[in-house]
Parts: C-alpha cells; structure tokens; sequence
C-alpha cells in the first residue's frame, strides 16, 4: 500500500519489526501504524466491552483504538499507540484485549451479548444475591478489566524527573508553534518548545499546502534548525505537555529512549516540572467523526488521518476510498488521494449544496447507512434524495468537523466556551491568565491565520513581561476557509459509535437521558464515555450533540465534561522517577552527620532524618550505659545535641503575627521582638497537630520550629491556610530546615560552653528564658535561642548549614572539657519523658488540647483553626482519656504500648481505661518513667492501677503521677 512519490519517511532505511509474531517490514520515520497499513494490516485491536475489531481512526496520539503492547519481558508497556510508537529495528509488538488471536477473539461473544449489557448493566445486576459479590461477580470484572497487561515483573528500565525555566513555554510544533517560537526566540526571550511528535511540524506535514514558497514540511523543518541553533532556545520533542498548574507550573512527559533499540544509559521517560512565565496554547485542533450505523469497523477513520498516512507516510489505508463529510475537508482528501494515484469512489457530502473536484462522483446530501466487513470494512450503504445505494470501499475517510484542543485551557478550573460559528469549544476567556490560546486551538483553522495568530499571540505574552517584541511578518501560506456544516448522527437503526474505546453509542447516551443522567458529568459516569485513555479528545463533543438532542437542548445549554491533567497517560515510573530504594525514601543527612559517625554513633531514621542514638565510649557495653552517663552529664555539667532536623519555617510580611494567630491556638500578635513562644497547633478538627515554638526575630519576622516528623505536613498546612483559608494576609513562608544547622547546649554549665564560642559573653539579664535574636558565632552571623527541650538550663546556636560540622565538633570540645559531652536521641527522649514533654507519640492525631491538660492555651479572644472544632462539648468531656506520668509500684518496669486497667479488673477491651505512650528509665531519679493517657486521669494523681502489657507479657503495678517527674516547677531551665 506504499504510494511511490509520497511521504517524508527514508526508504533507504529498512526497520524489520514484529506484530504478534509476524515479521513486518517499514522505514525509518514510520510508525506502528503506517507500517503495518502499509502492510495491508487494518485490524489492530479490540474494543474494551464488547471486543469488536478495530483498526486505527487516527494518525496520532489521540488514538482510540489501535492500542498495543510492545516489548517483551519485564520491559513490556501496554496500551501504547500504534499510531505514535516509533518504528526501531527488532520492535516486538503484540495486539491486546484479545483471546485467543486478534482475528479469532472468543470474548467477542460479548457483542452477541449487548442488548443484555447496556450502559450501568452493572450496578442493577451484581446487586443480587449480595453473597456472590465477592465469589463471582468481583472476580469476574477484574479478570475482564484493562486492555493490556502489565508483565508482573520489576521494571527494569528507569525514569528520571527533571526541572526546567523560561519566559515562554510554547505547547505544540505546528505553525502556529513554529510561529509563536520563532518570534520569541528573535526577541531574546528563552523559550521552550514542547511538542509530542517526533518531527515538528504539525499538520504541515500531513497536508499538501506551501509556506513561503515551499513545501510546508520544508519551512517546518527550516525553522526547527533556525530554533536549534539559538542558544536561548530548548526544543522537546516527543514531548507531552501533560497538566497545567499554580503559578505556571506544567508537567511534561518525554520519551527519550522509547524509540531507540539500544538505549544505554538513556531513561525511558523523563517527567519534567516546567515553570513558565508565560505559556502559547498552540495544541492545535482534532477532527471529530460522524456517528452512524457500524462506524468502527477497520478501515473507517478520520479524513485528516488518511491524508497524514497518504501525504507523511506514503500509504494508503485503502485501495478504493471513499470519503464521507460534512465541509472542504473532505474534498481535500478526495483531491489528495486523486492527486496521488489512489482510486476515489466517491464523496458522500452532507451539505446539500457543495462544489465537487474533477474525476471524483460527488454526492451532496448524502449520508453513509450502513457497512459491512467484519474484519475490515468491505462496502458502504449511502442515501441521499436519490435513494439508498452500496459502494464497494475497503477505505472510509470521515470528517465531521474540528474541535480546538482546548483541554489544557481547562486545568486548574476553566471553562470552555461553546462557539456557534465554528460549532466547537473554544477557550474561555481568562482560563488562564499566563496561557495565551492561539491558532487552531483558539478556532483560526486556516495555515495563515494559524501563522499570524502564532505572532500575535507571542507578541501579547512578551509584552506582558515588559520584554520588546521584534517585527516580524507571517509568511504566505493558505488561506481559505474550512468550512463546514455542522452533522453529528446519522438517524436509524444499529449501534452508531461514540466512544470507540469504551464502546459507548449514541443509543447509551439516549438511554442515559432517559433515565435522568441528563447532566454531562453523570453521562460520562453512566457510560463511561471519554473515560478511557483518549480522554474523550475524538469523542466528547459528538457525545454532548447526542446528549444535546436527546435532552432538547441546545450544544451550549448541554456543556461538557471537565477536562483533567494528565492530557496524555503518564507512567507511574515517570511520574514518580526515582522513587525506589533511597530515591523512595531518601537518607537526609545533618551537617554534623560526619562527625557524629566519627564519634561511633548508631545513626537512626527519624522523619527520614538520620540522627544520633547515643555516643558510646570505651569501656561502655551497652546503649544504656551510654545514655545513662549522657543523662548524667547534662544534667549535672554540660550536653550537647544535633537539634538541625527540627523543622524550621521562616513566616515574614506585614500579617505574619496575625497569621501565626490564626493557625496556633495561642496567640503571637502581643510577642515581642527578640523573644520566643511556645505554641500548640489544632487541625481543624479541633485535634492537635503539632507544637512547637515561634521567636520573633523583628516586627514582620517570625521562624517558627516543629517536630522532626511534622516538619513537611506543617508546611503543607501552613501553605493551605495562607492560600485558601485566608488568602488576603499579605505573608509569605519558606522551609529554612535545611539553611540553618542548629544545636542544643544544656546544663549546668552550658552558658559556660557558649562563652567560649560566642564573640560576646553571654549577659544573664538580656538573655532571659525565651529570648533570642542575632549573636556572633567565631565571627559567623548566627542566632541565639534561650529554650529548653531537656528540662536544664539551656540554649540553641544556630548558624548556616555549612559551618555546622566544626561548630558541633567546637562545642562538643567545650563541653568535654567542662566535663560533659555529646548526647543523642536516647538520652533526648529520656530528658524530656523526665520533664513530661511532648513528642508525636503523645501528639498521635486523637488527642486534644483538653486531653494535655493544655486546654487554658486556646485563646477566647481570637479565632483559630481548630477552635469551632475544639469546642465541641465531646473532646473536653472529663471522661476522656487525660495525660499522665507513671511509675512502678515497687519493682517492674513500664511498658510502651501497654494499657491500664484498675486494680482487680481483668484485662479485657470492655474494662480498658488508658495506655501508655512513651517510657524510658531515669537515672537521675533512678526508676522508670512513662507517659500515657488515662481516663479522669488528671482526678487520679496517687492511684494505683495494673499496667499490662500482652505482646510481651509484661505486668506491672503502677501509681499515677503528674507528667513532669523531675522539677516540675521548671527552676532548672529558668534559672
């Protein structure tokens, strides 16, 4: 079926490739699905629900049908394009959906049975009996589910995520593309050119017309090497702008290696996050089809795809082809397939007054009935005023009509808007205020236009940035109008297709209104239309006409359904490239990580954060003896702890204190300069989140710290209340974890140890206990916090993450010589379970300011998040289980997990009364201690109870005490 004369592939470079098992032969630049047409192979795949055959309705990515899988072994991908995938030497490519061959598919008695499996057949069937949901029905659906399948096996390949900037993102390479690129590139201004194709171009390679006096896949590919040369200039072919999203942000997927045999140390995908100042749509626009009786059979498809296969590819999809539509473009198929060689039986126009081309039988009113050809369309049934009449074709070539591809318009909540000139959606206005649509894709459906517009649209985007456009004039090219009239079904008996993946009808859509799924979204959800992994791009608009005309309203009136990012499928291997092994869950390292392992600390995951357990020294066999002389140290001379993985979070603007006002409880608007808070964060559930402290660095300035675990869902939450809770606050936040190496310096004599490093004395009277601000560390700009995490006498130094490692190695020195030493997170935990602070195990997500006796820091004279929420009269019901310190009655110890029961009562769910959350033993009061929740806990200070502990069969005799265990009135660290 190869056209001699015709086509833009390299006939000198054979690719030998397979489908399913057969050698086939083609060129290089073609696709699957040229090169199997070419072949004389139409049928490709199988239809979702009823397994029909079908061959390709397009020539591109918005392909419905002719999905495939290629690869073998771990490297197989299902449900790939024929008509995008690359041809490459050894390509093994099998058809899908099918058993047990693609001709012979037993499956295919679905089709016998449709009348007993329309549209939401489901949802009233397997309702009944209910036991055989789990046994018949759910085991059934699965095994029918999807279209190809994945090989079960480790990916091999891997993926890789990228990172891009430019002042001009330009989505797609036709001439409206090329336009808009090259403006902007003359101007000066850095572009990106992203386009899915693997040739620029567009539809100028498809087509016959001229640019500026040459072929238009000649001025295509002159300009791309115009663009190539510019340094300011990145093109991405094969590439997919996928979703639009905030502050001009796009997700782009490349396939870098997919068309390659060997790809080496390539990637297969590359998902790339785009941040643009400005963005052209230049997507162009899709045909649509006309729906009538067995319009799915292989060798109908689109008339713009038969004249890319004719004209980009040198095949004809047929040897007899008649076209079917209802404007010029069919008339341009028929000419260019006349042109080439190619028998024309006929054009079948709707319009009832049309102008012919010479050669060609010309029908004007005339609609297509009925056809025939199981496995490939064989003849046609025609009607027009004259009467019914058959054609013998192997090839229909059909065209309803363009409809712009606005879907990327429509992300992040736009519209599209119903334009009755063109009989097509085009973008709303102001959908996105950083995305200019332009060409086809803004309704301009001549080459022209499409150049102008590309200009013009690239001169309003420049210019929106204060940057010069240059002057630049369109080149010539076609001008003449596509016209067309609107014709979406042809009457009748028979199942006239929509959704040539999904098998929906026009008949479903009927059905779907008569049972009062009249609204577009329901539609789609009943039939499942456009749901499939074209996304609705060949079908949505037929569908809202029949849905329109079955509701008796007007295309407008109807709407359409929402388009979503992804526009294409992406991966999830791409999607998430990376994501395995230490890419899945990354070691997050301190600065002063070298030196805690030079000093023989066991390193251990806290919040990904990799932190010391404890620093053993010679002679010490145990964790415990470490930590226990840890203990000692600090609270008798001097400690010393890496505290840089605390999440740090920079809040500044003019409502910063109001804002911190709104997401704590308590209130930060009165803290002055230079000192620091407390603060207990509620979600808004009235639940707490996470505490923390904020200092006040200036009158707009504020760094507030986390638990290590949080740090990531605070500032996601912070992020949510600034941008959706209350946006008006004029406030901006940043994560500055990762700028500010931090340490503890607790004890006795841990002002001594900061004496020896601070250019500058500490002054007792202006450094009170919650104070902070700005010191000079060895000549480094750092800052000073007076907190305490241990219970002592304490203070934590920061400075810039790259002096971290030699100020911790300074201080340790400092400390050691007065006696004291480093200490870890064992040691941490014990210090703070002494002193009854809190960590997460005690903020698990179920308690409540009420529950930690915390209740006096919700403010009555402001709102907050949480507040509604914390007063519900439940979560302060003093039947709730209260924070509680404990300690074995005599001998034993506490057990973390282990739950309370009162003395005699068995140890049964119904007699639970409390749990225990975090214990450790102290050896400064030289017992064990715990944490945990009890019933009117706060009631039954002295109280014995029974601690039990099943899984590890533990029981002990407890007494409640009061969280803080050791100087409970905090003269320690105040002092």
């Amino acid at each position: 079926m190869r056209i001699e004369g015709k086509g833009l592939v390299d006939r000198s470079a054979e690719v030998a490739f397979s489908f399913d098992g057969k050698p086939i032969r083609g060129y290089a630049g073609d696709t699957v699905a040229s090169a199997l047409l070419a072949e004389g192979e139409r049928l490709m795949g199988r239809s979702f629900k009823y397994h029909r055959p079908r061959g390709p309705l397009t020539a591109g990515p918005e392909e419905p049908n002719a999905l495939v899988t290629v690869g073998e072994g771990s490297r197989r991908r299902p449900n790939v394009r024929a008509t995008a995938q690359e041809l490459h030497p050894g390509l093994s490519v099998r058809s899908q959906n099918a058993w047990p061959s693609l001709g012979l598919d037993a499956l295919a008695i679905n089709d016998l049975l449709s009348p007993f499996l329309s549209p939401g057949f489901y949802y009233k069937t397997f309702m009944w009996p209910r036991s055989f949901w789990e046994r018949l029905y759910e085991p059934l659906i699965r095994r029918a589910a999807g279209l190809g399948a994945l090989s079960g096996k480790p990916d091999a390949e891997r993926c890789e995520k990228a990172f891009a900037h430019c002042d001009l993102l330009v989505i797609g390479g036709g001439p409206t593309g090329l336009a808009a690129a090259l403006t902007a590139a003359r101007s000066g201004a850095d572009v990106i050119l992203a386009d899915e194709d693997f040739r620029l171009g567009g539809r100028l390679l498809s087509e016959t017309g001229e640019v500026s006096g040459t072929s238009g896949a000649g001025w295509a590919d002159a300009a791309a090497a115009e663009l190539d040369a510019m340094p300011n200039v990145r093109l991405m072919t094969r590439t997919t702008v996928t979703g639009v999203y905030d502050q001009g942000t796009y997700g782009a997927l490349e396939r870098v290696s997919l068309h390659l045999a060997e790809a080496g140390d390539a990637p297969r995908e590359t998902f790339w996050r785009i941040a643009a100042r400005r963005s052209v749509l230049a997507a162009g626009a899709l045909e649509r089809p006309i729906a009538f009786r067995d319009n799915d059979r292989p060798g109908i498809m689109l008339a713009s795809a038969a004249r890319a296969y004719l004209n980009r590819w040198g095949v004809s999809p047929g040897a007899c082809v008649t076209v079917f539509g209802n404007g010029d473009d069919a008339l341009r198929t028929a000419r260019d397939f006349r042109d080439a060689g190619v028998h024309v039986a006929a054009v079948l126009d709707t319009r009832e007054t049309a102008e012919g081309i010479d050669g060609v039988p010309h029908h004007v009113g005339a609609t297509v009935t009925a056809t025939w050809g199981r496995l490939g369309l064989k003849r046609i049934r025609a009607r027009n005023a004259d009467g019914e009449f058959d054609i013998p074709t192997d090839c229909l070539a059909v065209s309803g009509g363009w409809n712009p591809t606005v879907h990327l318009s429509c992300h992040v909540g736009g519209r599209p808007v119903w334009n009755e000139a063109l009989a097509a959606y085009l973008p709303g206005p102001g959908a996105r205020p950083r995305m200019i649509p332009a060409g086809a894709a803004a309704g301009e459906m001549s080459t022209a236009r499409c150049l102008a517009d590309g200009i013009r649209a690239t001169r309003e985007a420049l210019e929106s940035l204060g940057m010069s456009p240059v002057a630049m004039e369109a080149p010539e090219a076609e001008d003449g109008t596509r016209a067309w009239k609107p014709f979406w079904q042809v009457p009748g008996a028979g199942r006239a297709w929509l959704d040539f993946q999904n098998d929906v009808t026009v008949k479903d859509v009927e059905q779907s209104a008569t049972e009062n799924f009249r609204a577009a979204e329901h539609m789609k959800r009943y039939t499942t239309l456009g749901m499939a992994a074209d996304q609705g791009k060949s079908s949505n608009v037929v569908a809202m006409a029949a849905l329109a005309g079955a509701t008796g309203r007007s295309i407008a009136e109807t709407g359409t359904t929402t388009f979503r990012p992804p526009y294409s499928p992406v991966s999830i291997a791409a999607m998430g490239a990376g994501g395995f092994g230490k890419g899945f869950a990354p070691e997050r390292l301190s600065s002063a990580h070298g030196a805690c392992v030079a000093m023989g600390a066991p390193m251990i995951e806290a919040g990904l954060w990799y932190r010391p357990s404890y620093f053993p020294r010679t002679g010490e066999r145990t964790w415990r003896e470490s930590c226990d002389r840890e203990i000692r140290m600090v609270r008798e001379t001097a400690g010393v702890a890496d505290v840089s993985t605390l999440g740090k979070i920079d809040v500044q603007g003019p409502d910063a204190a109001r804002f911190l006002d709104f997401v704590y409880c308590n209130s930060f608007s009165a803290l002055k300069p230079g000192r620091a808070r407390y603060g207990l964060m509620l979600r808004e559930d009235g639940h707490a989140m996470d505490d923390g402290t904020a200092a006040r660095l200036g009158d707009e300035h504020f760094l507030i710290t986390t638990t290590t675990a949080a740090a990531g869902d605070v500032m996601r939450h912070l992020e949510f209340a600034r941008q959706c809770l209350d946006p008006g606050m004029d406030v901006a936040l940043v994560s500055a974890t990762e700028q500010w190496a931090q340490f503890a310096v607790a004890g006795p004599k841990a002002r001594e140890v900061l004496d020896g490093t601070l250019d500058a004395p500490i002054d007792p009277e202006a450094w009170p206990f919650m104070s902070c601000g700005p010191v000079s560390v060895m000549g480094v700009s750092g800052r000073l916090f007076r907190i305490s995490f241990s219970g002592e006498h304490g203070y934590e130094i920061a400075v810039p993450a790259r002096y971290g490692e030699s100020l911790f190695r300074h201080l340790v020195g400092l400390a050691e010589a007065l006696g004291g030493c480093a200490y870890g997170m064992e040691a941490m935990n014990v210090l703070r379970i002494e002193k009854g602070f809190l960590t997460h195990a005690e903020l698990h997500g179920r308690t409540t300011a009420f529950d930690l006796g915390m209740e006096r820091m919700l403010s009555a004279g402001k709102d907050f998040i949480g507040k509604a929420g914390a007063a519900r009269p439940g979560l302060s019901d003093p039947e709730r289980e209260q924070l509680i310190g404990l300690r074995p009655a005599g001998e034993g110890e506490v057990s973390a997990g282990a739950h309370l029961f009162a003395e005699g009562a068995p140890a049964v769910r119904e007699r639970d009364e409390g749990y225990v959350t975090s214990v450790c033993y102290s050896p400064t009061l030289e017992t064990w201690l715990g944490l945990g929740f009890l019933k009117r806990g706060r009631a039954r200070l002295g109280e014995r109870l029974r601690m039990v502990d099943g899984l590890r069969g533990i029981e002990t005799p407890c007494v409640v005490t009061a969280p803080a265990a050791f100087d409970p009135d905090g003269e320690r660290m105040r002092g």
